[in-house]
């Protein structure tokens, strides 16, 4: 769980790092939270308006896409995301095969969890996570 305790330090600042910019901003005005994905149970995929210069990615899977506390298919179920949604990206870690794939994405606006990259088409450059 070493992994679980630095991702939620990096978590923990991102939010701290993007409060300020977010809250001084009007309704609708930017991006949010909220709009970055769509879970479960959500209206249709939509494109979230992702900052620019943060690395996205667009969900290709068949079904809704799980999202993981790790990057494993046994880890703990944080929640889900359509096909067709683009959703932000932090980085990239290695972590169970999914289909001939070892790479998972974090999550980015500090948005907690992992996707396996089998089933997210990079839109921009992903940088490996740092240890």
């Amino acid at each position: 769980m070493r992994t679980g305790r630095r991702v939620a330090s990096a978590l923990a600042v991102l939010v701290i790092a993007w409060a300020g910019p977010l809250a001084a901003t009007p309704a609708g005005a930017a991006w949010s939270p909220a709009a970055s994905s769509a879970a479960d149970g959500a209206p249709a995929p939509r494109a979230a308006k992702v900052p620019v210069g943060e690395p996205r990615g667009k969900v290709v899977s068949r079904i809704t896409l799980s999202i993981r506390e790790e990057p494993t298919s046994r880890s703990a179920y944080l929640g889900g995301l359509r096909p067709g949604t683009v959703i932000p990206l932090f980085c990239k870690v290695r972590g169970e095969n999914v289909d001939g794939n070892t790479l998972w994405y974090l999550l980015g606006d500090a948005r907690p969890g992992y996707v396996a990259a089998r089933y997210v088409e990079n839109q921009s450059p992903v940088p490996f996570c740092r240890r």
